[in-house]
């Protein structure tokens, strides 16, 4: 399910919620590349967006669900991931 909340000055929040494995959850870093392609990212930082992701994934729990939030600030775009009681963060920068 994804999900957008309302916009936070100069920026925007983006929530979206994949399984940590199978076809679903391989949706998840290609959905983050498109969003930095949206973003206006140059193609080789849309791909650090999906690998970003898959490196926050690692090590989860392979059987829940896997929760990421993108925070995009004037410079960065922040990536969460949460499962349950852990939380991880990615940085990318905006501006290659």
């Amino acid at each position: 399910m994804t999900e957008t909340t309302g916009a936070v000055q100069n920026g925007f929040v983006l929530r979206m919620s994949v399984p940590a494995t199978g076809e679903l959850g391989a949706l998840g870093p290609e959905l983050g590349a498109k969003l930095a392609e949206q973003l206006g990212l140059a193609p080789p930082l849309t791909a650090t967006v999906g690998e970003a992701m898959t490196g926050l994934a690692k090590g989860l729990d392979a059987t829940g669900h896997i929760s990421f939030e993108f925070h995009k600030d004037a410079d960065e775009l922040h990536i969460d991931a949460r499962q349950g009681e852990t939380s991880r963060r990615a940085t990318v920068p905006l501006k290659g």
